[in-house]
């Protein structure tokens, strides 16, 4: 099981699962790899060797270049192995006791704000990188689905949009290239709603969120998004209006 399990926390990076898609059925070298995705080549490698420790790829060596291949009978097996314990769940619908309690789940983050553009052109302000970057005060890069931006404190945001449906909605699954901010590693998945209005446009975030102090950082995060939005999104959508970027400054340390 101890196996298993590390299986089961390499797969849990959506990182990792597109690197085994990637290499699924072929050989790749660790630089071609890595040049798939707009993270650093060091964090790449990183996920590559958390995949190899999990046994889920070989790592063959050809002069100096390290090349990659899925291990797909270890994925298999896994397969195997969560067949045989899910015949080990009882079901819990028929115990009495169940009734008893009560119990809720407030996982989520909400945000909201109103803007004055109207809804296609508030919607491509999250998906033209051009009108992204002016509002945002900082270099935005959208290909492929894939984001990044590096703020003007230093920190580095990247993610997928993995689901688009113009112009309503963006699923939007990202994480932070920084290992000094205040919460757990691991991606995150936001969903951005876009609803006309008579004066314009309501976007509405829904985060989800893992623990309170999750949560607080998180409503900071995305207030100053979308505060950005509304005080810039008017301009940054008028090529004619010249774009301005967000002066370079140290990070705020919360004091303990």
């Amino acid at each position: 099981m101890r196996d298993v399990q590390r299986i089961l926390d390499a797969l849990s990076s959506p990182v990792r699962r597109e690197i085994l898609a990637r290499i699924w059925d072929r050989e790749l070298p660790a630089g071609e790899i890595a040049a798939a995705f707009h993270v650093r080549a060091p964090t790449v490698s990183q996920h590559l060797s958390v995949l190899r420790e999990a046994g889920l790829v070989t790592m063959t060596r050809q002069g100096n270049f390290r090349r990659y291949r899925t291990r797909q009978d270890a994925l298999r097996s896994l397969h195997d192995a969560l067949t045989d314990s899910a015949a080990k769940w009882i079901p819990a619908d028929d115990i009495p006791e169940r009734a008893l309690a009560h119990a809720e789940t407030h996982g989520v983050v909400i945000a909201q704000i109103d803007v004055e553009t109207d809804q296609p052109t508030t919607f491509r302000a999250f998906t033209d990188p051009a009108v992204y970057s002016r509002w945002m005060g900082v270099p935005v890069q959208i290909e492929d689905r894939r984001f990044s931006c590096s703020l003007e404190w230093g920190t580095r945001v990247v993610g997928v949009y993995e689901h688009v449906v113009e112009p309503h909605l963006i699923v939007l699954r990202w994480d932070f290239e920084d290992d000094n901010i205040p919460i757990p590693g691991g991606e995150m998945t936001g969903y951005l709603r876009f609803a006309g209005t008579e004066a314009g446009c309501h976007v509405e975030v829904h985060q989800l969120i893992n623990s309170p102090e999750h949560a607080e950082f998180i409503e900071t995060a995305w207030t100053v998004v979308l505060g950005r939005l509304q005080t810039g999104v008017v301009a940054a959508s008028d090529q004619r209006v010249p774009a301005t970027r967000r002066a370079r400054r140290p990070k705020q340390r919360r004091s303990a």
